[in-house]
Parts: C-alpha cells; structure tokens; sequence
C-alpha cells in the first residue's frame, strides 16, 4: 500500500512538471499575425494584413516582432524585448524600437492558446505617445 502511494505521488509529480513546462514552452516558436484589433473609445479597427506580414518570434525569454509590406521595402517596423510568461499573463518589456516614447515600456497582455493559435490580447496605454487602446491580436504558429 505505501509502495502505491508512494508511486502515485511521484507520478503526480511528474505530470504537474510536464504540464508547466509545455505551458512555458507552448509560446516559443515563430508565429505569423492572421487578425488584429484594436478597441479605442467606441471605435474598432481591424489592421489589414492583405499586403502587410507581421511576424513575431519568441524564444526562452526573448522576443522580436517584425512588420513590413509584401513586395516592398515600405512601411517597415520591428521591436524586440525581453518577456515573462506567468500563466496566462504574458508581458514584454519592448528593449529595441525606433519610437522613444515607447522604449523599455512594459506592454501586459493575457495569452489563449487554440491549438497551432495563440491570441494575445490587452491594453496599451503610454500617455507620453497619445496611445490608451485595447488590443487583440492572433497568430498562427509556423511550421519548422
């Protein structure tokens, strides 16, 4: 009887370890936005995507995002930073950007993974930059 005790608990162990760790890991990985959002006072937008890749990469605690228009070299932007994943609370910590209103600002956000989707979603509200929006974006993560 102890002995299955015993057993039992260290397999418990092990499934709480591997649950935490696939949570962590889950969001690393490069990933394409597919939908974004933003909500400001009673105003919705949606970014059009058509002729725009935003892509978003993101290691152990590193991430980098990448925008530009297909089939030209206008209209090109990109940031990179340090995060935490806590949960389902993601914050990055935007270290490299050209708008200095915006640098090493903290941006939290709560993360949903469906599958191959993750949507990300919070507010972004920076006085300094005139930004106080609500932001929803999606991403499907790429195939190596």
């Amino acid at each position: 009887m102890k002995r299955g005790i015993t057993l039992f608990t260290i397999l418990l162990v092990l499934c709480n370890c591997t649950k935490k760790e696939a949570l962590e890991t889950r969001i690393e990985g490069t990933w394409k936005m597919i939908a974004a959002q933003t909500f400001e006072g009673d105003s919705i937008k949606h970014k059009d995507l058509t002729n725009t890749t935003f892509i978003k990469i993101i290691n152990k605690n590193h991430f980098a995002f990448f925008n530009q228009e297909n089939n030209s070299n206008a209209n090109f932007y990109c940031g990179a930073g340090t995060y935490t994943l806590q949960g389902k609370h993601y914050t990055e910590t935007l270290n490299f950007t050209a708008v200095e209103a915006i640098k090493n600002h903290r941006f939290s956000f709560t993360v949903e993974f469906k599958g191959d989707t993750l949507i990300q979603s919070g507010f972004e509200k920076i006085e300094e930059a005139g930004i106080n929006i609500h932001i929803t974006e999606t991403y499907i993560k790429l195939k190596k």
